[in-house]
């Protein structure tokens, strides 16, 4: 099965929201490529002393509200076209969320569980050394796939070994050591569930209790299903990239934590049926977040889907096709670029913190968080309601119409 281009996926959104929405047509045709894409190489020297030479990806999608930032993938099969996708993802996710930011995203080819932690920092330094563009008002990368706390302080000092001088808002994600912010591990799962919980209103399921499957059990799926379980909702399966379980008793997630941290898998908890990681998407459930990589939701699938709410916790996990399948099925979908927005928002005050040197406690960034996100929502449903559209079609929409203004009041587009 076919599960289809990611920046493909991307350029069918597009084109639907702005034929929807009436966007400039000059907006679209900027918005179709990114404004510049790099594709470099990073030579390292082995430690059995042989030279590899690694492929890397950079795309600044498009700067018209601000500084590109965010994504560093390091992932076997990472290539351009995810890196645009992913890109232009962000793009309309930072215009969702209220942040004046553009898009960015890239990673490398590599297989992280293959190098020595020394081959690895070597690695993500030599990312940042032959980055063509970089700093806190050009290109702000940040963690995703394969990068974390420990691979951003490393690029933030390659950084500031190569400028001379402390620059910490030109990295995202960094441990608090390193002048990073409260919450940002936490902050993509924090927001999906501020996000749940606001269209479990809109659906009256708000108080009462409902069965969930994760796809993924990384900081995103765990996080939002540990709040979620806090609530009262009953997990019942969850996968992870070496398979699947499930329990339609209920799993408790603060346990199955303990017992990955233990055997860094889901497989083998107690109690469980052993499923795959795909199957995890079909099991019985009144809700789902596929929290782990793009396209896991195509046509090949969606009818044997059975949750009536999907959130999009991963980054494109639906293609086009698919959810024209669920939407007849009358399932609803809120979709990647507000539901995991909240590490974008948190990247955005990760920036601000360190561009002023104030620092928030853990607190004041949680509620800061959850009123952007809780508006980003609300200003997507009011449009949905207005325009009869989809969710997504919606937050697209209201993002163009944003890029639209900007592109339009500096000269870029001219308004018919």
């Amino acid at each position: 099965m076919n599960k289809g281009n990611p920046f493909e996926t991307s350029l069918k959104t597009l084109h639907e929201a702005a034929e929807i929405g009436n966007i400039n047509p000059e907006v679209v045709k900027f918005l179709e490529q990114p404004k510049r894409q790099f594709e470099f190489t990073i030579p390292l020297r082995m430690d059995d002393g042989h030279l590899e030479i690694f492929t890397a990806y950079r795309v600044h999608y498009c700067d018209a509200l601000g500084q590109v930032k965010n994504g560093v993938r390091v992932v076997p099969d990472m290539d351009m076209d995810t890196a645009k996708a992913l890109g232009f993802w962000m793009t309309i996710k930072h215009a969702v969320g209220g942040i004046p930011a553009g898009g960015g995203k890239g990673g490398i080819k590599a297989d992280p569980s293959k190098l020595s932690r020394r081959e690895y920092e070597a690695l993500i330094r030599g990312f940042i050394r032959n980055l063509p563009m970089k700093g806190a008002w050009v290109d702000v990368p940040g963690a995703d796939i394969g990068t974390h706390g420990q691979t951003q302080a490393w690029m933030l000092d390659e950084l500031e070994s190569i400028q001379g001088f402390h620059s910490p808002a030109a990295i995202n994600d960094k441990p608090i050591e390193a002048n990073g912010t409260e919450l940002s591990r936490e902050a993509t799962g924090h927001g999906a569930y501020y996000a749940t919980c606001e269209i479990m209103k809109d659906l009256d399921w708000y108080g009462t209790s409902k069965k969930f499957a994760l796809q993924g059990f990384g900081n995103v799926g765990r996080v939002a299903g540990e709040l979620l379980q806090k609530d009262g909702h009953k997990l019942v399966a969850v996968s992870d990239i070496f398979g699947g379980i499930e329990n339609q008793n209920g799993i408790d997630i603060f346990e199955l934590g303990k017992y990955v941290e233990q055997h860094h898998t889901v497989k083998g908890f107690p109690n469980c049926k052993e499923i795959s990681t795909s199957d995890v998407l079909e099991v019985e459930c009144d809700f789902l977040l596929p929290a782990a990589v793009q396209s896991v939701i195509h046509e090949g699938n969606a009818n044997n889907i059975k949750a009536k709410l999907i959130m999009e916790c991963a980054n494109g996990p639906t293609t086009p096709e698919a959810e024209k399948m669920l939407y007849q099925k009358g399932v609803t979908i809120i979709p990647d670029v507000l539901t995991n927005c909240g590490s974008a928002i948190v990247c955005s005050f990760e920036r601000t913190q360190g561009l002023t040197d104030q620092y928030w406690d853990r607190e004041t960034v949680r509620a800061k968080l959850e009123q952007r996100i809780v508006k980003a929502y609300h200003t997507m449903a009011d449009v949905a309601k207005e325009l009869n559209v989809s969710y997504r079609d919606a937050a697209w929409i209201g993002a163009l119409k944003k890029i639209e203004k900007a592109m339009i009041t500096r000269g870029w587009a001219w308004k018919e």
